[in-house]
Formats: structure tokens, sequence, C-alpha cells
């Protein structure tokens, strides 16, 4: 009898509960699974867009590297999960399947339709682990979440005991008749074309997707060039790989965990040093834990228009002021400027984030829904929480109580006041 843990947004061997429980609880083969949904990666604005997909199959390989190592067989499916997955499950005489919980109706609904069309026989194990704490040990029922980060950080804070993260499962020695590696023949005619993808050479996100590469910057960023000591002052950069610590994309597909970046943070400032800045980046961690539960809490709300606040709001649609955003041909220079780097790279600063979607929900008076919608497309670090609650935060329907509104030309003159940024994408 087999086990199939099923990778989805958890693309890593270290610190995964569900690869550690699958190798520890079962005396049978285990098997990791991945589903590529093609569906997903068509359309002039695909549900995922070029640069992420590329940096997922990226992630992939890696993942595949990995779980060789342990002699886990592996298989990447292409097609629709609630068709493929149910397949190979029947196929495959499986036991067990291990899965992330979810809480979004698209994923839960994925799940639901998968499970109803396996055998009843087979054990299904789902636990959480997108979290830096996870609902079982955070320090208030979901129902009392503070409405403000502040509140919510000070609680987390007081009694901030962060579970050690897991250790890569031993190598199993199980005997197999499953190759080592499946997939099925579209599988290396889709991963060759987002492989052969060109990074820009402006673009301050030019990394690799994996494990490996998340590592890789994390020793960068904290122990070689000890740019973490200087993140408070440099976070708001625009320019550059190392302004910030870009971990997001990685903590997005989950080739890093939140507590592998908390335990590795604690050891730089034990043996290096321990500052402001090396405590702000625990701050965002807090603020990426802080969504996670604003999602968990509020779930489709985050979707809707009156986002978590029930509250009205520009529903503005017009598609030309959308094309002038997407193209970056705005009024704004500054506003442009990142939008080109959007659509160029799959990445912007996020105090560009925080500047075109005010500007698109407040100043043009649109609906934050499709700006959001945009994001969920072209973002190499993608995260259902952080980016809708983020949207809803900035657009005055979420959990900012000040409902401030960004002017982008004043912003362009703190944070690009010689005009690099903007020359660097307008010209």
């Amino acid at each position: 009898m087999k086990s199939i843990v099923w990778f989805t947004n958890n693309l890593r061997v270290a610190d995964n509960p569900l690869l550690t429980a699958a190798c520890k609880n079962n005396a049978n083969e285990v098997v990791g699974v991945y589903c590529l949904n093609p569906e997903k990666l068509d359309g002039d604005f695909p549900k995922i867009g070029p640069f992420r997909a590329k940096f997922n199959v990226e992630s992939l390989l890696d993942l595949k590297r990995s779980l060789e190592e342990l002699n886990i067989p592996f298989a990447i499916l292409i097609g629709d999960p609630t068709k493929r997955l149910p397949e190979y499950i029947n196929e495959n005489n499986i036991g067990t399947l291990y899965f992330q919980k979810v809480w979004h109706e698209e994923e839960v609904l994925i799940n639901k339709e998968i499970e109803a069309k396996i055998s009843p026989n087979i054990q299904l194990v789902s636990l959480y682990d997108q979290f830096l704490l996870g609902p079982e040990i955070i320090p208030f029922e979901l129902y009392k979440l503070p409405k403000v980060f502040t509140p919510f950080r000070k609680k987390v804070e007081a009694t901030l005991e962060v579970p050690a993260p897991l250790e890569v499962p031993a190598k199993q020695t199980n005997t197999s008749n499953t190759p080592l590696f499946y997939s099925d023949a579209l599988w290396a005619s889709i991963s060759k074309e987002l492989l052969s993808i060109k990074i820009d050479s402006r673009s301050a996100f030019p990394f690799k997707g994996g494990e490996k590469a998340a590592q890789e910057r994390i020793d960068h960023y904290f122990f070689s060039t000890d740019h973490v000591a200087q993140y408070k002052e440099t976070r708001n950069g625009l320019i550059g790989l190392d302004y910030s610590t870009k971990l997001s994309a990685w903590l997005a597909n989950g080739c890093i965990s939140a507590r592998t970046i908390y335990y590795q943070l604690k050891a730089y400032e034990k043996t290096v040093k321990a500052n402001e800045s090396t405590y702000w980046v625990l701050f965002e961690l807090l603020w990426r834990e802080f969504f996670k539960y604003v999602g968990l809490k509020h779930k489709n709300d985050l979707f809707k228009s009156g986002g978590i606040n029930h509250k009205s709001f520009a529903q503005g649609n017009d598609p030309k002021v959308y094309n002038d955003w997407i193209s970056g041909t705005t009024h704004s220079p500054f506003i442009n400027a990142n939008m080109k780097e959007l659509s160029q790279t799959g990445w912007m600063s996020n105090r560009g984030r925080q500047n075109v979607a005010s500007y698109w929900s407040k100043t043009l008076d649109q609906d934050w829904r499709i700006g959001a919608t945009y994001f969920e497309s072209q973002l190499i670090d993608y995260d259902v929480d952080s980016n809708w609650a983020n949207w809803m935060y900035t657009s005055g329907v979420g959990n900012d109580p000040r409902d401030r509104i960004f002017n982008p030309e004043r912003q362009a003159d703190m944070y690009d006041p010689q005009k690099a940024f903007q020359k660097l994408w307008n010209n």
C-alpha cells in the first residue's frame, strides 16, 4: 500500500509536515504528486502568469531532485487536479493521501471533489503548513482575531514560541515498482517553454525557484553580506537585488517555510547582530501571519467588493482606464514605471504595490478586485491571503484603520528623488 503526498504550495522537503508525517507513519512506499493545470496558464492574463509559472517549474525541478535523494518517487500530472489526481490514486493502490488544509472556496471545492472521486477506504490526512505559529497554538481564538495588525502583533509577541522546523526525512528504503520520476508527455513541452523565458536585465528579482535557491538567498542576504542588518533602512528601495529580503516568492510557493526563516534569523541575531532591522524581518513575517489569519477567518469576504468591512466602495470597470494602468500609460510617471516593471518581470517593490493599488482604487475609482486579480496573474510571489488582504487594506475595505490615500508624486519625491527608477522603466 502506498501513501501520496500531494504537493501544492509546499514545494520543499525540509520543514514539510505532510512529508514528515507520511515518511514517519507509513512502513510502505511514499510517493510525491503535483498537478499542473495548463488551463491556468492560458489567456491574455492567465491565472498564473509566465514569470510565476517559470518560477514554479524551477521549484518543481528542484523538488524532484530532493525527492530522488530521499528515494521518493515523484509524479507531475498535467491537467485538472480534480480529474488527474483521482485517476492516479485509483490506479496505484493508494492507502493514504496527505494534503494541505485550505480555507478558500476554490481550493476547498477542489479538495471535496477529489475526495468524492476516490475510494472511501483511503485515509485522508490534512495539515496546516503555511503558518509561523498555526491555528492550534495562536494565543487567541480565531473569532477574536484583532481587526488591526498592531494588537495582533503585540499579543503574539508577548508569548512568541515558534516551533522548531522539522528536519528533512530520512532516505526511504522501501523497494518500489513506481518510477522515481513520472510525468505526462505535456510536461516536457510546457516546462521547456516556460524555462526559456528571458529575465529582463533590469529586474530586481532575477532569482530561480526551488528550496536550494531559497536557502542560498538567506545565506547571501543574512550571513554573507549582512544586508539583513540594514533591512529597515533599505526596505523601501526600488532598484537592485538587495534592498529587501526578496523571500516572498519562495514563501508563496512553499520552497521555504516561515519557521525556517525565523530560526535562521534568530541564528543570525545570536551569532552576528541583532538590531531594529533584524527585528523588522520578524515584523514582516508577522504581517504575513496576520493576513493568513484574516483569510482564515473571513474566507470569501476577501474577494467581495465590500471586503471584510462590507463597505460600499468604488466599482468602476473602465476598459481604457484598465489598459492605461496595466500598460503604464497613466498620467503618473511613478505609477507607470512600477506597472511596466511588473508586466516585464513579474516583480514590484512593496512601495510600488501600495502606490499602484491606491492609485487604481482611490484615484481612478476602479474596482479594487480587478487590480487584485491582475496582481494574481502577474506576481511571481502571489499569495492568496497576502495579495487580497493587502489590496483590501490599501483600498479602504480591509484592516487599515486610517484609510490612507497615496500621492504618487510625493511618494516619488521621497523614494525616487533622482528619478532613477522612473528613468529605468519609462525610457
